[in-house]
């Protein structure tokens, strides 16, 4: 009888070879790991930085990292999360210039900045300046930008390829957990060869999703292609001026990348057919829905053969690797580009081979055919069956679909309407605050007044009419809409609501702004400790820090420390606060109730102690808690008897 290998839960990060299984997010955390590892057996000594921000489909990067804190200890790799997305995104810059002073204590240092797409938007200026100084020469940077093409957890969808390569940063695109092993490690490789930062796309389906991937750290062969190098290189320098460093960036920097992806099997041809006449040139997550549809319509590799069909994986999205390209159309008389989002890898590849003859010339569709047809859209994210459809249409266009193909995506509509018919009426629940949390008080207003939210948990309150609260913000602007207001409005304040950990990114700014004379816009910091991703080391301010702070930026301070419906220590409700005053802060505590309880044996820990004793200092109660799941949790007993509210 065989047996089982051993298996433990630090095999993600501790196992030299073999397979482990391990989510996306674990996957980012091995990576810098398995670089040192690399380059240890290379005879380098290098370490690693990480900093960024969290935020869906991120938020839990920062978490997986603290839990191996251990294990990166062990590798020289530090983790320091950011205040915001552009000062970790300048901290990362800084790790690449380590060798550029005496009595750097490593050959190089490999980093990596993540955060969520309105990070890469407000972090751009930061980064331009970065790719443009470049990457150490055993360094390396990999910019891992979460984007959420489906708004689960956004204001907006979210694209952020058309900035990175605006800034001329080289674009992978993974298609699953595998590959943020393997293209890692060809990131940090390329952003060695070529001085580049390398942005690394991360949604949602793939970070978040699990697989049994092998992790050794020799798995990917990295070629170093041919190169004749400019004089000094194409790595970071001091000085460096800023003309000089645009040549170098759009000359042989560039010409560096195009010589890594030829050399290297970052894209890939996966299917060909010796007469093939259709073909599929697909990147990340929508790789994956093309091979589900082809595999839905009953297309193996020897049916694709046989109707004709090649099939290329992209993972070097920008800049395309323009001969592995050309080999792909070559001969064929229709592409079928399947990527999510805005036409991005389709306007590179119209654009690459528009010059052809026009004889070997084929045609080139994606979110649109001839006609001007919707084929794969553009908003939302895809799916199998969309792409089915396209695929079906294209090979119908040119003779290929048969009887099978037809009755085969015939099949699938019929599942697809059967779906439909049994789906019951869409039941809309409106999102509301946990149970125990102080926004459930803290965002009602006095009465005649009206609200602004902004972003956070807290701005679920414009789902709740009878709280007058409306539109929101950039993370950062709370407050700034109401200066454009307020010189055309009978208006004379409104309240503008501001999370604490907005107020730490950047929203002390807003509050500068908004205690200006011409502005009448009361800020109410919304103090709950725990931040979107995590409650364990969430908040950067306590509220007594906070009202120093705010008082300091040379604007009233008008401390309301409870709003309406919250208890004092002895169980009184409060009444409803006065209006506020123009150009005045409020801070509204306390913080989670779940945060405040004592454990089973009726002590606080110190931690809790520290908290209670700063929010009392600032004048709020805290003998808040009104049961929350959280509470429940934190107070489940050894024996599993769930613990209610006392």
């Amino acid at each position: 009888m065989p047996t089982l290998a051993p298996v433990a839960l630090d095999d993600k990060y501790t196992l030299a070879s073999g397979r482990i299984y391990l989510s996306g997010i674990q996957a980012l955390v091995r990576l810098p790991i398995m670089q040192v590892q690399r380059d240890r057996a290379a005879g380098l000594n290098t370490g690693g930085f990480i900093s960024g921000y969290r935020g869906s489909p991120v938020g839990g990067y920062d978490e997986a990292l603290w839990a191996a804190g251990r294990h990166l200890a062990e590798h020289q790799v530090r983790f320091q999360p950011g205040l915001n997305e552009d000062l970790a995104a300048t901290a990362v810059w800084g790790s690449q210039q380590v060798n550029l002073y005496p009595g750097a204590k490593v050959d190089g240092v490999c980093g990596i900045w993540y955060g969520k797409g309105p990070g890469v938007d407000r972090s751009m200026d930061v980064i331009k300046h970065a790719n443009a100084a470049g990457s150490s020469r055993h360094g390396g940077v990999l910019l891992v930008a979460g984007d959420d093409h489906a708004a689960q957890s956004s204001t907006l969808p979210h694209q952020s390829d058309q900035l990175l390569a605006g800034a001329m940063l080289p674009i992978l695109n993974p298609a699953n957990v595998q590959d943020y092993l393997d293209m890692g490690l060809y990131g940090f490789a390329l952003s060695r060869f070529s001085g580049c930062w390398v942005g690394f796309k991360a949604i949602s389906e793939t970070i978040e999703s699990s697989a049994s991937v092998y992790v050794d750290p020799a798995r990917v062969r990295i070629v170093t292609p041919e190169f004749a190098m400019p004089p000094g290189g194409l790595n970071i320098r001091w000085p460096d001026p800023g003309v000089d460093a645009e040549r170098r960036l759009h000359g042989p920097r560039m010409a560096a990348v195009a010589a890594f992806a030829r050399a290297n099997p970052v894209d890939h041809t996966v299917i060909d057919a010796p007469q093939a006449r259709f073909g599929i040139f697909a990147t990340g997550k929508a790789y994956l829905d093309a091979r589900q549809a082809l595999s839905d319509l009953g297309i193996d590799e020897a049916r694709a053969r046989q109707l004709g069909i090649r099939v290329r994986k992209v993972g070097l999205t920008w800049p395309l690797e323009e001969d592995g390209a050309r080999r792909f159309a070559q001969g064929l008389q229709d592409v079928l580009v399947v990527e999510e989002k805005a036409a991005f890898v389709e306007a590179q590849l119209v654009r690459l081979l528009y010059n052809l003859p026009a004889g070997s010339r084929p045609s080139v569709v994606g979110k649109l055919d001839e006609e001007r047809r919707v084929l794969l859209k553009s908003e939302g994210d895809l799916a199998p069956l969309l792409v089915a459809r396209a695929i079906v249409a294209r090979l119908a266009r040119l003779g290929l679909a048969d009887d099978a193909l037809r009755e085969r995506m015939d099949r699938l509509e019929g599942f697809e309407r059967h779906t439909q018919a049994l789906a019951l009426p869409a039941v809309q629940r409106t999102p509301f605050f946990c149970s125990g949390c102080p926004h459930n008080t803290s965002t009602k207003l006095p009465e005649g007044s009206r609200g602004m939210a902004g972003i956070g948990c807290h701005s679920m309150v414009v789902w709740q009419p009878a709280r007058r609260t409306a539109t929101y913000s950039a993370m950062g602007g709370e407050g700034a809409a109401w200066i454009g207001q307020a010189p055309f409005s009978a208006d004379t304040h409104v309240f503008q609501n501001l999370g604490d950990g907005t107020y730490a990114h950047s929203g002390l700014l807003a509050i500068r702004a908004a205690a200006r004379p011409a502005s009448t816009s009361p800020t109410r910091s919304l103090y709950r400790r725990s931040m979107t991703g995590s409650s364990r080391r969430g908040s950067f301010t306590v509220p007594v820090r906070r009202g120093c702070m705010t008082g300091a930026g040379g604007h009233h301070r008008h401390r309301q420390a409870e709003s309406a419906q919250v208890t004092d220590a002895a169980g009184r409700r409060r009444p409803p606060p006065p209006p506020a005053r123009p150009g005045s802060a409020s801070c509204r505590g306390p913080a989670c109730g779940a945060d405040l309880r004592p454990d089973l044996r009726g002590r606080e820990t110190p931690a809790a102690q520290a908290r209670r004793g700063a929010i009392r200092r600032a004048g709020a109660s805290a003998t808040v808690c009104e049961g929350c799941a959280s509470s429940n949790r934190l107070l489940q007993s050894a024996a599993g008897r769930r613990l209610t509210k006392r």
